[in-house]
């Protein structure tokens, strides 16, 4: 079952059995507007310089994309957190692709806005071989454009259905990045971007697997 089928399924089992009528329309309305606001078209796109970054991973330890990129290329995923299962299932298909993208010679990295308890927690929960960085109040989303503001009336939503992004993130800015995927050049640049405001819509991770045989090719 391909990742975008399960999402699909989640997406129909949520909105005709779990949530309210007017819990799903708050959330269409949502991304609607976010899609109108027309962000992901403004978000960094192939070609774009990629911002460097130190964050820390969960256990405190700085990680630096430089330092990463003179490994070799860079798979960056925006992850909004553990209270999302659209999310637990695209770090999950990502953790099945690991091994075709590190055969590539890339690095696989995870950013979230959350904790690093809940960090840890979705590491965890789906047995993910590559970390979760932490981006607290969302810099680094925010330097590749795909940051946004929950709106005032989703918020109450959130808290009713239990994922308070206030608690979970541990910072009262409720912002989330869009879903994102990018794939980065040992030269900083973006070589592949997916980005999405709809929350329900993922790229198969294998999508990156192009893009990474050509650079390899071309390093070699």
């Amino acid at each position: 079952m391909t990742l975008q089928s399960k999402l699909d399924a989640l997406k129909h089992e949520f909105e005709t059995r779990m949530a309210p009528p007017p819990v799903v329309e708050a959330l269409h309305r949502a991304v609607a507007e976010l899609i109108a606001s027309g962000a992901p078209d403004r978000a960094l796109k192939a070609g774009d310089a990629a911002p460097a970054f130190l964050l820390p991973d969960p256990d405190g330890e700085m990680v630096s994309s430089k330092e990463l990129l003179a490994k070799g290329p860079l798979v960056l995923t925006f992850y909004r957190g553990v209270w999302c299962p659209y999310c637990n299932y695209d770090l999950q298909a990502m953790e099945e692709a690991r091994h075709s993208i590190e055969a590539l010679g890339a690095t696989l990295v995870a950013v979230s806005q959350q904790t690093a308890a809940n960090s840890r927690k979705s590491r965890r929960d789906n047995k993910l071989g590559f970390p979760i960085l932490g981006d607290k109040g969302g810099d680094l989303a925010a330097a590749f454009g795909v940051r946004w503001n929950v709106p005032d009336y989703l918020q109450p939503i959130h808290k009713a259905v239990g994922a308070d992004i206030s608690v979970f993130n541990g910072e009262d800015s409720w912002t989330l990045p869009m879903p994102a995927r990018y794939v980065i050049g040992q030269d900083g640049i973006i070589q592949y971007a997916e980005v999405n405001a709809d929350y329900t819509l993922r790229p198969e991770p294998s999508e990156v697997l192009p893009t990474l045989e050509r650079l390899m090719t071309n390093a070699a």
